[in-house]
């Protein structure tokens, strides 16, 4: 009779996937355009061991927000192209971390929510969005313009594409950095007729939000606030971006999939 074998104490052990999204790294990246006083102001709050990575994508400050930005040691990239699209597109390739927070240093966005964020991301989700209209929320940067137009876009997206977002359209949000390019994000194509249309440079979020919903992405939110801005300037364009967006909502229920 042959012998048992002995058993094998060679074999790769995979780590569970708990102890694999617990080492995920995460880079805080910020879009800015003359942000100096909302910099100065919150990013003393932004505790440096929370994330691995500071990023600033800077679109040609003339007040010093570059400067703030190079004196506090974060890695600070000059943007080539105008629009807050091209401020992600061009960051992609020095973003370090596999988690992307995308936050504005103008008061909106509260930096203490950045730890219970990127810990709902570790639960493994594709994206977690800080939405300022959950139960126990509120939008202190809202006015009756912007507030209907948010709840507007939000309600279209769940009704057009499957959503179950309370706020699709905010910029403080993490996502897996992969998605950007999953959902061709990256690409000209998927903004550029909207922009010609409208005569404007748009955001990514809404997009974002679409395409996750008609992916079915593991995505969810947390509740947070939305302060007044502690300075800078609102770069808002109601009518060209409302009415590129709502462009957006409609194409993407026939193109894309």
């Amino acid at each position: 009779m042959t012998a048992p074998r002995p058993a094998r104490t060679d074999t790769l052990q995979l780590p569970p996937a708990w102890a694999i999204l617990s080492r995920m790294k995460t880079t805080l990246l910020m879009p800015t355009l003359n942000e100096i006083d909302g910099m100065r102001a919150i990013m003393p709050r932004v505790r440096r061991e929370w994330v691995d990575q500071i990023l600033v994508v800077d679109g040609g400050s003339t007040d010093g927000t570059a400067e703030y930005a190079r004196e506090q040691g974060y890695d600070l990239l000059a943007q080539k192209q105008r629009g807050i699209r091209y401020a992600y597109i061009e960051a992609m390739e020095h973003i370090k971390g596999d988690i992307v927070i995308t936050f504005s240093p103008d008061g909106n966005s509260i930096p203490e929510l950045i730890p219970p964020l990127i810990e709902k991301m570790r639960e493994g989700y594709d994206m977690v969005i800080v939405s300022r209209y959950a139960d126990g929320a509120h939008s202190e940067d809202d006015d009756w313009v912007t507030a209907f137009g948010n709840h507007m876009f939000t309600a279209l997206i769940n009704r057009c594409h499957g959503g179950h977002y309370t706020d699709a359209m905010v910029i403080y949000r993490a996502w897996r950095k992969p998605l950007f390019f999953e959902l061709d994000l990256d690409k000209d194509r998927s903004y550029a007729t909207e922009e010609r249309l409208f005569f404007t440079r748009v955001g990514v979020e809404p997009l974002l939000s679409i395409r996750a919903a008609k992916r079915k992405l593991n995505y969810t939110e947390i509740p947070g606030d939305e302060p007044a801005r502690a300075g800078g300037e609102r770069k808002l364009q109601v009518i060209r971006w409302g009415s590129a967006y709502l462009f957006e909502v409609i194409r993407e229920i026939w193109i894309w999939r």
